[in-house]
């Protein structure tokens, strides 16, 4: 289990300087799922790039404003596609004239199936259409800073991080934080993506993780080992259940998330439908049809 720390302090609507070159204005739209709210970052000095703008919140673009003032905004780069991280970009973009980039529009990570419902369609920004798609590896720069592409799918399908190499520092956005484990919804996300990528982090070697909600992750290599680990731990703990007898994730999530406060269920059944997407994949379980939320699971 990665040790988790829920200890920040949002200074909502002020620019807090976290980094060398490196500010961060929270937005006030805490939520069980955002913590105390979205992270925006401006990175540079005289010529800045704007990381995660956030939703379109009138109080969160004045304070952004008055942050910029005197500086020129070059780019907007964007992690993904969820509207508590992306619509003020659009607003961001015309009152500056910056050029708005990010991996690509907002997408499922697979198809829907006949008569299935993204549950997270309403949370999805599919306005989202970057002036530049930028590829893994990619690099954009300005005065005095250079962002590097790292393609992290698995939150979200067209999720990305940018790493500021020469300062170790990775602006994670929603695949690792250091608060809680990030969300993985299908069909909005993937556990086999999210997995991979956490792998793909630890052949890096940042020092510092910069995520988009809660503080930092000081000691990334074994917070992404604990976190991984505890992935691999929830999935043998959802087989296990399917073992015992469970046929429904209904009955998993009254086991497995007993503790967790009840709101965050309907999330907590999309995880578990999200790992038994990947045991149906290895073979370990299986199901009638497509694996559904209300799909009848058995031990293979």
């Amino acid at each position: 289990m990665p040790a988790f720390n829920t200890v920040f302090e949002p200074h909502h609507g002020k620019a807090v300087p976290v980094a060398e070159g490196v500010e961060r204005i929270t937005v006030n739209n805490p939520s069980p799922f955002t913590f105390h709210g979205t992270n925006s970052y401006i990175v540079g000095d005289r010529s800045v790039c704007v990381i995660d703008p956030g939703p379109e919140d009138d109080a969160h673009f004045e304070a952004l404003m008055a942050a910029l003032k005197g500086r020129e905004v070059t780019h907007i780069a964007v992690t993904h596609t969820h509207r508590d991280h992306s619509p003020l970009a659009r607003r961001l973009k015309a009152a500056t004239g910056a050029v708005l980039v990010g991996e690509g529009p907002h997408r499922t990570a697979r198809l829907l199936h006949d008569g299935e419902v993204n549950p997270f369609a309403e949370s999805s920004d599919t306005e989202f259409l970057p002036d530049i798609a930028l590829g893994d590896g990619d690099v954009i720069a300005g005065d005095g800073w250079q962002l590097k592409t790292v393609l992290t799918p698995g939150h979200a399908a067209n999720h990305a991080a940018f790493a500021l190499e020469d300062r170790g520092i990775l602006f994670s956005g929603d695949h690792v934080m250091a608060w809680a484990t990030s969300i993985v919804a299908p069909p909005d996300g993937s556990m086999g993506a999210f997995m991979a990528s956490l792998d793909r982090l630890l052949e890096r070697d940042d020092r510092i993780y910069l995520p988009g909600h809660g503080g930092p992750v000081s000691e990334p290599p074994a917070f992404v080992r604990g976190l991984r680990t505890h992935r691999r731990m929830r999935e043998r703990s959802v087989y296990e259940r399917v073992r015992s007898g469970d046929r429904l994730i209904a009955d998993i999530v009254k086991v497995l998330y007993a503790t967790t406060d009840p709101r965050l269920h309907g999330a907590a059944a999309l995880s578990v439908l999200a790992h038994l997407e990947e045991l149906v994949a290895k073979g370990m379980v299986k199901t009638e049809g497509p694996v559904r939320l209300a799909g009848v699971f058995e031990a293979a």
